[in-house]
């Protein structure tokens, strides 16, 4: 008994150190909070000041939530003081929840904070971006008499449909920085104005058409580029394709073949003379999807040679055998449920489910191989559940001798084990167990 108390007592002493330390924890970090709160609002007083309603609206919500949590901790943490007698679960529950309370507004007002950070330390940059915005429109302004060559230059080469995506880059280009400087401008204006959420909005869409002005000049010497590659493959494919023209003659001379031979002929007869402006994105398109249509049409003729297409007699003939297959299937399962296990069943809901989908395969040429395999796949998986159904009938039918029921007659009387498997096989399984019993008894 002396053990017992002493163990009660150590763990009652262990219990009083834990809700003392939890209690201490509970009243720091109310303290903590309530400090942070104080700051959090002087800094979103500065920061709204700085980037206006809109950009602080977040960490204003979050203030206003954690002011009215903070309300309920202290709330709880006054019942802790009052006069009231509480238990130590009472106060164990409370502090608990304050804690919970504290660091949830902790984590809150961080979240919040680092976002608008960013946003922070970019208006606080708001003349290190100007001076920027400005030294990148006149570096780029520098770009566009250039620009203007190439554009005039790849207009004598290519046609008017290939360059119509860059013939007015230039003319883009210069109107956007002269935005982007624009509105530098009104940036500086309307800081200067204390105005400063129109301040951040002038400057973010300066930077944003310095960026665009960046992407529309790189494209027209992206354009170049690609258009010498483009130029280069189609020079190929032209060649592949003449090639793949004067191969298709020893191919099997089926409508499919013939018909993508002169279409392939005629794309290649529609190319640009040498000399004249041309359009190799769209050439190359066009010659490409034309080779390759031939390509399939080839190897699908040679395959049919091969694998000459099923008749809709021998599909027909197949999906006959499947029936007949799952019929016989069917009828023994169906005899024999109280016998038959998981798998022939579910090779026989397999086969059963394959063939509602095989109408839908018959009538189109392109899928009546597909409906002679699938015809086939049920007429095997019938037959599967067939043999796995008569496995499960025999292993549950015990070995009949000449003195058992079923087996030599009624044997003088003698009850034996194979007249009532007969049974119920007959009945499908629905008289088992001690019923069989009570009818043989």
């Amino acid at each position: 008994m002396a053990g017992i108390w002493g163990k009660r007592k150590r763990e009652a002493e262990a219990q009083t150190a834990q809700d003392a330390d939890l209690a201490r924890r509970a009243e720091q970090a109310l303290v903590a909070v309530d400090e942070r709160l104080r700051t959090t609002s002087d800094e979103l007083a500065f920061a709204t000041a700085e980037l206006g309603d809109s950009l602080t609206a977040d960490l204003r919500a979050a203030t206003d939530s954690v002011r009215t949590h903070l309300r309920e901790a202290f709330s709880l943490h006054q019942l802790n003081h009052d006069e009231i007698p509480d238990t130590a679960e009472e106060l164990r529950t409370r502090n608990a929840r304050i804690v919970q309370l504290c660091e949830w507004a902790e984590d809150l007002l961080d979240e919040k904070l680092s976002v608008l950070a960013e946003s922070i330390s970019r208006v606080r940059r708001a003349p290190e971006i100007v001076a920027q915005v400005r030294k990148d429109a006149v570096t780029l302004a520098e770009r566009l008499p250039q620009t203007r060559d190439t554009i005039t230059r790849l207009s004598a080469r290519y046609a008017e449909s290939a360059i119509h995506q860059i013939a007015a880059s230039a003319d883009e280009a210069e109107q956007l920085l002269t935005f982007a400087s624009h509105g530098a401008d009104v940036s500086e204006r309307r800081r200067a104005a204390r105005q400063n959420e129109e301040a951040n909005l002038a400057l973010e869409t300066a930077t944003e058409a310095v960026r665009r002005a960046v992407v529309i000049l790189d494209a027209v010497e992206d354009f170049e580029i690609e258009a010498l590659r483009a130029e280069s493959t189609l020079a190929e494919v032209i060649a592949d394709s003449r090639g793949d023209i004067v191969a298709a003659r020893t191919a099997p001379q089926v409508p499919a073949v013939t018909s993508a031979v002169s279409a392939l002929e005629k794309a290649l007869a529609s190319l640009s003379p040498a000399g004249a402006k041309n359009d190799p994105f769209a050439e190359l398109s066009t010659l490409r999807a034309a080779n390759t249509a031939l390509d399939e049409a080839i190897a699908t003729a040679r395959h049919r040679e091969q694998n000459p297409l099923p008749s809709l007699a021998q599909v027909q003939h197949a999906t006959d055998d499947a029936d007949r297959q799952l019929g016989v299937a069917r009828g023994l399962i169906a005899g024999h449920r109280g016998w038959i296990g998981a798998d022939a069943r579910t090779r026989l809901a397999e086969a059963e489910r394959l063939r509602v989908d095989l109408p839908s395969l018959l009538p189109a040429e392109e899928t009546r191989e597909q409906a002679l395999s699938t015809a086939r796949r049920v007429a095997q998986l019938a037959s599967e559940a067939l043999q796995l159904a008569q496995r499960d009938i025999d292993s549950s039918r015990p070995n009949q001798g000449p003195d058992q029921w079923g087996g030599g007659g009624w044997g003088g009387g003698r009850r034996g084990g194979g007249g009532g498997d007969i049974v119920s096989g007959v009945l499908g399984g629905l008289v088992i167990g001690s019923i069989l019993d009570g009818i043989f008894d």
